[in-house]
């Protein structure tokens, strides 16, 4: 099966949203989330949004 990746703005947008603000949250120092709770939830959403972008060809 082939995949096609299908870029629309708001997958775009929602993705740089969520990416910066999970970068934020990492403390470099210490190797770890600021708030793990809220990292988890952005980064579920990252994945989700990701995947929404990934589509399979009907043929």
């Amino acid at each position: 099966m082939k995949y096609k990746i299908v870029l629309n703005f708001f997958s775009v947008i929602v993705i740089l949203i969520v990416g910066s603000a999970l970068y934020k949250q990492f403390d470099y120092e210490h190797l770890k989330f600021e708030k793990p709770a809220l990292a988890v939830v952005y980064s579920i959403t990252l994945i989700l949004s990701i995947a929404f972008m990934i589509k399979k060809t009907k043929k």
